[in-house]
């Protein structure tokens, strides 16, 4: 029979993996971030960009603290090493626990750096400052995206760690970490790759799976690709390709 500390990190993992990739079975039992934390993180149909802003600040410090949690259940599923005390524990132990410390401690470094100047400081917002017009400030821009986000014509698809947004203005990758905004007017689109697919599952029709390399025109707009049907490249209804 395997030993409590074996199981214990084969189990410990194969969470670890999940809670981090996030699968269907997890979402479908609310081991996610986003539901653990709802209260906090409010509504993203109602402010999405103060939810993201939340969202990737709580789940960088959630996966940060995973280490930190493995070693605490390990000093219960191996209390004989005895590392629940630090002079007795052996000296790789002691190193491990150091960096499942140092980990939260600079994410948490990390997020209130973000926080400092109500969020300016986060990528997100950083982002949105480069629409600004110089009479206003990033927050203005943010107004617009959360307004467009309401809107029941907007295009979203894909899965929680990699959702792709179109809006009458913006194009928008939701990642787990990190948002990308681009504006549609100020972006250009190439296709980088075209898989074929027999059947699409509403029309019966064959249908293409396309990554897209949204790249932005103006400096500071950082490019990044998102991959999606072909009816998302039509969303985008203002963007050259």
């Amino acid at each position: 029979m395997d030993s409590p500390e074996v199981t214990f990190t084969l189990a410990y993992l194969v969470f670890a993996v999940c809670f981090v990739f996030t699968p269907t079975e997890f979402h479908s039992a609310g081991l996610t971030v986003q539901n653990l934390l709802s209260g906090w993180l409010g509504s993203e149909d109602a402010a999405f960009v103060p939810y993201h802003l939340r969202r990737t600040s709580a789940t960088l410090l959630c996966h940060s603290l995973l280490p930190l949690g493995y070693y605490v259940g390990m000093c219960f599923a191996a209390s004989d090493k005895q590392l629940y005390s630090l002079g007795q524990a052996p000296e790789a132990w002691q190193l491990f626990l150091l960096l499942a410390v140092t980990l939260p401690t600079i994410a948490s470094t990390v997020i209130y750096y973000w926080s400092c100047d109500q969020w300016a400081h986060h990528p997100l917002a950083r982002t949105l400052a480069l629409y600004a017009l110089p009479q206003s400030d990033w927050w203005a821009v943010a107004s617009s995206v959360n307004t467009e986000f309401r809107r029941i014509d907007k295009f979203a698809t894909g899965a929680p760690g990699a959702r792709v947004i179109v809006t009458d203005t913006w194009v928008m990758k939701v990642t787990t970490y990190r948002v990308h905004v681009a504006q549609q007017q100020d972006v250009h689109l190439t296709v980088t790759e075209s898989q074929q697919h027999e059947l699409s599952p509403d029309s019966n029709l064959p249908v293409q799976l396309l990554t897209i390399h949204v790249a932005g025109t103006s400096p500071g707009v950082q490019a990044f690709d998102i991959r999606s049907w072909r009816h998302a490249l039509v969303a985008c209804r203002h963007v050259p390709v």
